[in-house]
């Protein structure tokens, strides 16, 4: 039996495989129909899952081949772990080379198919014999004495094969040699970690700045690009990097700083969520089919009428002077506490927040990422820059006190052009680069060190008016 194909031209990647007829190995019907068992999904942050399949196989005693359709096209051979009662594994393979119309072309270089080309105003067909020569960007083919390429000229042209090249496989196919010490169905698993899942948390904050009031929504956001559809699946999210044997990570900021993270107080409590290990797992209720191009939202936080209180944050790098005034940032701040907060373990995603105008309709004022987040934490997040509040730092006077020290004398002039009074947290980092130490010797007001690296000062600045703060440093080298 003949298997046909419709082309266009050398739009061989776009095109469609029309026809499987008779002759090939697996059928439209066969193809609708997952192979997989009781499926299992395990998908971490970073690009990676655990599936773990089982399914109910007639194995034969003593050596046989097992075929495994439906594994992730993308699955790691090496991370595959089969078991069945009786039966001990030999050796695996993977087919992975999937049956389309390009491969179809590609696998019959020097091979004799038929070429079937339509007129369009007579609907008559004609057939020539082609052996094709090459498939580098478009199909080159000899009929009889010449030599052709396949033109994208939009007419009705089909290619037919004798049959579907036995290293091709209409879906992702793992096969195992075992051998049995007995004949008869029994359940057989298989366990292999794949990249191409992943998900990513997603956060819709609605801020009632004049009631301190915040509602957040959390959505697990699920991909699948593996190539392969997972059927009714038990699906579990972990929220956590994993070691994957290439990481680089050494476990210390690249920069030391305060405000960098919007984490200001990491929590000290135990969400009421099931733990692997020092991850937190995130279950998807019920069984799901993930499709394979798939992207999939589920709710796993939604929580009303949280504390939450608007906030004005601005940062000065090292003792640096600037020659206008700068905005500073707007911050929502709020915490993940049992009490009083959202009440539970954030996982690492983007906070998007809302905020209702004159006409009640809910308006984006800007977005921030959220790493990994305890519960109990308190969290300052910067929606973006206050177009009314500035902070202009100014350097008085930078003094050499001898070959190891230097004095630096700093004012910092804030502004605010808002009709309320307004609290600004004013902080000046770098003074720790880890080879020089800074330390502030004198003080208009008094500051708070958050760590060696920064100091913060929380300066009311008058509705329409203005603020102040003078500070002296000396960094010893």
């Amino acid at each position: 039996m003949a298997v046909r194909l419709s082309l266009s031209g050398v739009s061989l990647a776009a095109s469609l495989l029309a026809l499987i007829a008779g002759g090939a190995s697996v059928s439209a019907q066969a193809q609708d129909v997952s192979a997989q068992g009781d499926v299992s999904v395990t998908i971490y942050n970073d690009n990676l899952a655990l599936v773990q399949d089982v399914r109910q196989l007639n194995i034969a005693r003593g050596i046989s081949r097992i075929e495994f359709a439906d594994v992730s096209a993308q699955i790691r051979p090496e991370t595959l772990s089969f078991a069945a009662d009786g039966a001990a594994i030999i050796e695996q393979n993977f087919d992975y080379d999937l049956l389309s119309p390009a491969k179809m072309m590609e696998k019959s270089v020097g091979q004799i198919v038929t070429i079937v080309r339509t007129n369009p105003a007579t609907g008559s067909e004609t057939r020539e014999q082609a052996k094709i020569l090459a498939v580098n960007g478009g199909v080159v083919m000899q009929i009889g004495n010449r030599i052709e390429v396949l033109r994208d000229d939009k007419l009705p042209v089909r290619v037919v094969f004798d049959k579907v090249p036995n290293n091709l496989r209409a879906r992702p196919t793992l096969s195992v040699r075992v051998d049995s010490d007995r004949a008869g169905t029994r359940p057989a698993s298989i366990r292999y970690l794949t990249p191409g899942l992943g998900w990513s948390s997603d956060y819709v904050a609605l801020f009632d700045a004049k009631a301190g009031k915040v509602d957040v929504q959390g959505w697990v956001t699920l991909t699948n690009n593996s190539g392969t559809t997972y059927t009714n699946a038990n699906t579990v999210l972990v929220a956590g990097s994993v070691n994957q044997g290439n990481s680089s990570y050494t476990g210390r900021p690249s920069r030391p700083g305060v405000m960098a993270s919007p984490i200001r107080t990491p929590g000290v409590e135990t969400a009421n969520r099931e733990q692997l290990g020092d991850f937190y797992l995130y279950p998807i209720a019920g069984r799901t089919t993930i499709a394979t191009n798939q992207t999939k939202q589920v709710s796993f936080l939604d929580v009303q009428n949280v504390p939450a209180q608007a906030g004005y944050e601005y940062v000065n790098d090292w003792l640096n002077s600037s020659d206008e005034a700068q905005s500073a940032n707007s911050v929502v701040r709020f915490s993940s506490s049992r009490t009083g907060g959202l009440g539970d373990a954030l996982p690492a995603g983007t906070v998007r927040f809302y905020m209702k105008d004159a006409s009640g309709a809910p308006q984006f004022i800007g977005e921030n990422q959220l790493g990994h987040t305890p519960m109990g934490s308190e969290l300052s997040l910067a929606t973006g820059q206050a177009f009314d509040v500035k902070v202009k730092p100014v350097v008085e006077q930078r003094q050499r006190l001898s070959d190891t020290k230097w004095r630096t004398t700093m004012r910092y002039e804030l502004s605010n052009a808002k009709a309320e009074p307004v609290t600004i947290d004013l902080v000046q980092s770098g003074l720790d680069f880890g080879w020089a130490d800074t330390r502030i010797t004198a003080e208009s007001i008094k500051s708070e060190r958050k760590n060696s690296n920064a100091a913060l000062w929380k300066v009311s600045v008058p509705a329409n008016g203005n603020a102040v703060v003078t500070a002296t440093f000396e960094t010893r080298y």
